[in-house]
């Protein structure tokens, strides 16, 4: 799935990286790939923290730009890729910002929308848990628990024990990939610029 990210991401890139002048061109690839790190991390992070419920509505709510921009989870990966921008490739506030606030809510509206989309089988919401969780997510389905089911009960506001319980199970998914890729994907993704 990290393979399908990353052309995506790049595939959103085109003006806001590869006909930046702003952005060299040997650094084309480097920024789309710290960008994919950033979705895919803050992703992760987000479940790991036991936040699957933001993760389920961020995919739940639309994608209008308005609606990703004003989503903290979203403000977070900007103001963190941001940062990488200014300290990886000495982009100055301005430049980092402008390019953040496009790439990533850009990024995450496509994502959302190609997972939310029956006919596209590349992305789902089943197959980004999994890939987040080790798995994880697939041992919760397959006790007949779907994840509109989860996103149903979270809508309604019942965190019974059974609920609580799959969110410590995908978080620990979750937190197991952080120690297993040591905190980083940014290594597996610059493999993908070859």
């Amino acid at each position: 799935m990290l393979k399908e990210l990353f052309d995506l991401v790049k595939g959103q890139a085109t003006d806001t990286v590869i006909n930046n002048p702003d952005v060299p061109n040997k650094d084309n690839n480097d920024v789309v790939a710290e960008a994919t790190n950033t979705v895919a991390s803050g992703l992760r992070n987000l479940v790991a923290g036991g936040g699957v419920q933001s993760l389920l509505s961020l995919f739940g709510s639309g994608t209008n730009k308005k609606s990703l921009l004003s989503n903290p989870v979203v403000s977070m990966m900007m103001g963190h890729f941001a940062s990488k921008l200014m300290n990886k490739f000495n982009m100055n506030s301005n430049q980092a910002n402008n390019l953040s606030g496009h790439l990533i809510p850009s990024a995450l509206g496509s994502l959302i929308n190609r997972t939310n989309d029956p006919g596209d089988s590349t992305f789902s919401l089943e197959k980004l848990l999994a890939s987040i969780t080790g798995g994880r997510s697939e041992a919760v389905t397959s006790q007949g628990i779907g994840l509109q089911d989860l996103m149903n009960q979270f809508s309604r506001g019942q965190g019974n024990g059974q609920l609580m319980d799959i969110v410590k199970s995908l978080a620990g998914g979750a937190q197991e990939q952080q120690q297993r890729n040591g905190g980083s994907l940014l290594d597996l993704i610059k493999g993908f610029t070859n």
